[in-house]
């Protein structure tokens, strides 16, 4: 997961705040139309990233852009197929709603059967506007919808990520004191004075959401490509404007749309009355000094969720049959292992192991048309040979669900053969060469 705000991007990322439509295209050369927006131009943000984790085993699942906020995320492979119902939105807030420089963009799944969301905010700026941003926070929370009938809203998700630069300042301190504190390390001596920590004793929502100790200095705002805080004339004074905050639902809470009266529970990070109860543990909280692209310094966690497993088993399973080469079109079967919505949109892909994206693929091929199969039924298709890359190497199958925006199943990795290979193994097992040396005969 990463948070990635306006200023980190200014004047670098194409603006797009519309998601493509699908369109189910079988051209003759049979060239599946790019379906994400967000897939067909990448920003250079996406690239780097992608580049950096996929060596590493990590997959982009899904983004969403509205201008300068950007939301990736990324999951380890053999996770994938349990990653599902994957949907995005975004809200504006600035200029009366209408301009997308301030607001929210989300993205909810379902992960193993627990419903998660992660929501990254801009909010507005300025010491004077705290009141403001927790408007425009609670109005996110609230206003942002999914079409899922049990989880239509942030908060009816059973765990929440809301991070960003939520532009909350420091307030009541001068310059002086702010920057001594700072430079001798005494951080404990402004969490007083900052305003998400005083505007959460008094609101009622920002209690519901826990956040780890602020153990490293105020990340904004800096002079660009520097370690120095703000050296301008207007001297901005340092704050904690970048956060990572969770929250657990409570138990005993119901969902937004629910007109029951029942009170609110405390804060848990576990649910115990839950029979699939989930535990979030920050492991970490920090920021990085080392980076000076923006006048703010990104902030990093990392978190452990341990939970019961909903699901063990993916929704499809795929492999390849037989010898896979651009000789003959290979061949390979799938079966629908559970019910779900599958659709003849559905898609299987050829992906060279490592790959970056559901998109980062060699070929692709069709569902069977004609119906959908039944659960268990062992179902084959092949793929045309002019598209199976030619040199071969490691290569992996996913079944792509089109309603469940996921790849929902995935083969064992698997060689696809190169002519090279194929010639190398006829030399090796049916030639004997024979060279003379010294007249004595040596057969190798």
């Amino acid at each position: 997961m990463i948070n990635y705000d306006q200023e980190w991007r200014r004047g670098r990322v194409e603006v797009d705040e519309k998601r493509g439509q699908f369109f189910k295209i079988k051209s003759a050369n049979g060239i599946i139309k790019r379906f994400m927006s967000d897939l067909i131009w990448e920003d250079s943000w996406s690239h780097l990233f992608m580049n950096t984790l996929a060596p590493r085993g990590f997959v982009k699942v899904t983004s969403v852009r509205m201008q300068g906020l950007l939301l990736l995320i990324f999951a380890k492979q053999m996770h994938l197929p349990y990653i599902r119902n994957i949907q995005s939105t975004y809200i504006r807030t600035g200029v009366f709603g209408y301009w997308g420089n301030k607001g929210g963009v989300s993205v909810r799944f379902s992960f193993y059967g627990h419903m998660v969301c992660f929501l990254n905010c801009h909010l507005a700026a300025h010491v004077g506007n705290a009141l403001q941003r927790v408007d425009e926070l609670e109005y996110i929370l609230e206003t942002q919808e999914f079409d899922m009938f049990d989880t239509p809203h942030v908060l009816d998700h059973k765990v929440v990520f809301c991070l960003g630069d939520l532009n909350f300042r420091i307030q009541d301190h001068g310059l002086h004191f702010l920057r001594s504190s700072i430079n001798g390390g005494r951080f404990n001596l402004l969490w007083s004075k900052d305003q998400l920590i005083m505007m959460k004793k008094k609101e009622p929502f920002l209690q519901e959401f826990e956040e780890g100790p602020l153990h490293f200095q105020p990340t904004y705002k800096f002079d660009r490509k520097s370690d120095t805080y703000d050296s301008s004339g207007k001297k901005r004074k340092p704050a904690w404007t970048d956060r990572i905050l969770w929250r657990v639902k409570p138990k005993g809470l119901p969902s937004e749309d629910d007109d029951g009266e029942d009170e609110k529970a405390s804060t848990s990070t576990v649910n115990e009355e839950d029979e699939d109860p989930i535990l979030v543990t920050q492991n970490s909280y920090t920021s990085d000094m080392s980076y000076g692209v923006s006048d703010h310094k990104p902030v990093i966690a990392a978190f452990t969720m341990e939970m019961r497993k909903c699901w063990d088993t993916p929704l499809v399973s795929v492999s390849p049959l037989g010898v896979w080469s651009a000789d003959e079109n290979p061949l390979l079967t799938y079966t629908v292992l559970e019910d779900f919505m599958s659709s003849t949109w559905d898609w299987i892909a050829l992906y060279k192991v490592g790959f970056k994206s559901p998109t980062d693929y060699e070929s692709f091929v069709w569902v069977r048309e004609n119906d959908l199969p039944e659960i268990d039924e062992v179902i084959q298709i092949s793929m045309e040979k002019e598209k199976i890359p030619l040199l071969g190497g490691e290569f992996v199958l996913g079944y792509y669900s089109t309603n469940l925006q996921s790849i929902v199943g995935l083969s064992a990795d698997f060689q696809v053969s190169s002519p090279l290979d194929l010639l190398s193994s006829f030399h090796s097992h049916h030639f004997v060469f024979i060279f003379k040396i010294n007249s004595h005969p040596s057969t190798f």
